[in-house]
C-alpha cells in the first residue's frame, strides 16, 4: 500500500467539495477518473476509501475551517 497515494486521495477528498460530492454520487466513476490522471490505488487502498464515512470527509474540513487543500 502506497502511503503516498493514499494521502493524495486523502487531501483532495478533505480539499475538494466537488470531488467529495462525485465520490459519493459515483465512487466508480470517480476513482475511474483519479486513475486516469495517474493516481494509481491498489484494491486494498480502494477498499479503504469505500468502507469510509463520506460525512467524515465534509465533516473533517469544515472543522478545520475549509483549509484543507
Amino acid at each position: 500500500m502506497s502511503q503516498r497515494t493514499v494521502g493524495i486521495l486523502m487531501n483532495r477528498l478533505l480539499g475538494d467539495e466537488d470531488l467529495r460530492f462525485g465520490f459519493a454520487l459515483d465512487w466508480v466513476e470517480t476513482l475511474g477518473g483519479l486513475h486516469a490522471d495517474g493516481l494509481e490505488l491498489t484494491p486494498s487502498e480502494i477498499d479503504l476509501f469505500l468502507e469510509s464515512d463520506l460525512e467524515m470527509w465534509r465533516a473533517t474540513d469544515q472543522m478545520a475551517g475549509g483549509r484543507i487543500a
